[in-house]
């Protein structure tokens, strides 16, 4: 059912016209023109030669040596071929196994013509029937499958996702091996047809969810799907909020994880990594590591990426509200040691933290676009010798750059970098509030985000559950042990 409304969504028609064109050699041809790797072969097969077929393929997006012995040379093959008399009973013959490629359907309509050319099939054009045959035998030429660069794992697996959509599902299927693992496809992109493909666990997944997904992709109408930025805002509840509302993964097993835990998984072709829904506030916080690690130490990490939450958003913001409003809250050792390291600093608190976050940006954004040697350089240059050279020349004061530090250290401990990202936003707010109205401004700021985070669903999931739920809290937000959920199952035990 969820399969069959995920496939009717239909890309444009290559004619341009509404309605499904007829499928002519010609028609073929003009959709291809000035295509320099578009590719045809006329063939005269039949008793006697009498049936004229033209295969026609993409050059490079189809496997030239299967394709060459499983379907053109079965087809000048006279003692095969010599049994059609005519194309209706040679496309019997070629549908029933007269070639050697691994699928093969039939095709009516230009429309699933040319879808089935760009997607990597070979195809034979009958123009005395109308019809064609799409032989699927994509090119095996894609990048192999590596270790994860983004989420690394000391215990887990190996292996991600890469930029073929068939390969990730089957990469996938090697962690969740059961047929109640159910995979539905759809084309999005009026320009670029791009197949999703949408996995569920049948019987574990929340079959209102799916639908509410068919329902969304269904209603997409846009030229390309080339990033996932575009299909994530159209698939977002709020796609205003600068908190993630998708989880993105590069790891097959972590996908496997969210659907064994009844979530739903997405897969785009050409983009290597997979995207699960629904996700809550919570589901950020936590990294496949994990479970591959003891109880008690699982759960010390996950204290501490709270707490570096915490002190991301909070600490420079505090310590502008409690510097510049409330200096009484300061230990009298302290606020003189702050004093004795601002007294030659020409500028204000404030203005110290607000450049310093600003420097910080900027080096973070030069050691991510910047080739990785010369990134490391400007890293390296950024925090040595110009943060040194500016304490030495008294231009911010060394307090300035530890809070700064600390909270930016504090941020990249996210294991996510989409929320990383709105923590870092949510901590400029919260410095501007400070600046301008102390802990009063940090107070009503914060209240206005926890507002927001309420607001926000994810496919009908509250997103700050569990802490919106009540009850027990720590069991909620913690890892809960393996043990507590496994169940025997004597007829699978060893003989």
């Amino acid at each position: 059912m969820y399969e069959q409304s995920l496939k009717t969504k239909a890309p444009q028609s290559v004619s341009g016209r509404a309605g499904a064109a007829p499928v002519s050699a010609a028609a073929l041809m003009a959709a291809f023109r000035r295509c320099a790797d578009f590719q045809t072969r006329t063939l005269r097969v039949g008793a006697g030669g009498s049936v004229a077929l033209l295969a026609c393929w993409l050059d490079g997006m189809i496997h030239a040596e299967e394709a060459a012995e499983g379907v053109l040379r079965p087809l000048t093959d006279p003692l095969r071929a010599a049994r059609a008399g005519d194309a209706a009973s040679l496309f019997s013959l070629l549908v029933a196994g007269g070639v050697s490629a691994p699928s093969v359907s039939e095709l009516d309509s230009l429309d699933e013509l040319c879808e089935a050319i760009t997607h990597g099939s070979i195809v034979l054009v009958s123009d005395e029937l109308g019809r064609a045959l799409s032989f699927d035998l994509k090119s095996t030429s894609v990048r192999a499958v590596g270790e994860p660069t983004l989420e690394k794992s000391l215990k887990g697996s190996k292996d991600s996702f890469v930029e073929s959509l068939r390969a990730n599902t089957a990469l996938v299927r090697r962690h969740a091996a059961t047929p109640r693992l159910k995979l539905a496809e759809c084309t999005l992109g009026r320009t670029s047809h791009t197949r999703v493909g949408v996995f569920y666990l049948e019987g574990v997944a929340d079959s209102g969810i799916v639908r509410d997904l068919a329902r969304r992709l269904a209603e997409i109408e846009i030229d390309g799907v080339v990033s996932l930025g575009a299909l994530e805002e159209l698939l977002s509840d709020k796609p205003r909020s600068p908190f993630p509302q998708l989880l993105h993964t590069e790891r097959p097993d972590r996908l496997a994880d969210y659907l064994l835990d009844g979530r739903v998984g997405l897969l785009i072709d050409g983009i290597p990594i997979a995207l699960a829904l629904p996700v809550s506030f919570a589901e950020f916080m936590k990294v496949t590591g994990d479970r591959c690690m003891n109880q008690l130490v699982s759960h010390v990490l996950t204290a501490l990426r709270y707490l570096a939450l915490l002190l991301g958003m909070y600490l420079p913001a505090l310590y502008a509200a409690v510097a510049s409003f409330h200096q009484e809250m300061i230990p009298t050792r302290l606020l003189l040691s702050i004093i004795e390291a601002k007294k030659d600093v020409p500028f204000s608190t404030s203005a110290e933290l607000l450049g310093m976050l600003v420097a910080f940006a900027l080096l973070q954004e030069a050691g991510l676009r910047l080739p990785n040697p010369v990134g490391d350089t400007v890293s390296i240059i950024g925090a040595l010798i110009v943060g040194q050279s500016a304490v030495e020349a008294r231009v911010v004061s060394p307090i300035a750059i530890i809070v700064v530090a600390v909270s930016g250290i504090a941020c990249y401990t996210m294991p996510s970098q989409d929320m990383g990202s709105a923590i870092r936003l949510c901590r400029a707010l919260l410095l501007l509030a400070a600046i301008g109205a102390g802990l009063y401004g940090v107070a009503l700021v914060s209240c206005l985000i926890a507002a927001h985070l309420s607001s926000i669903e994810s496919f009908g999931r509250n997103y700050t559950a569990p802490l919106s739920e009540g009850g027990d809290l720590l069991r909620r937000l913690l890892p809960r042990p393996l043990r507590r959920e496994a169940k025997p199952s004597p007829e699978r035990g060893l003989p």
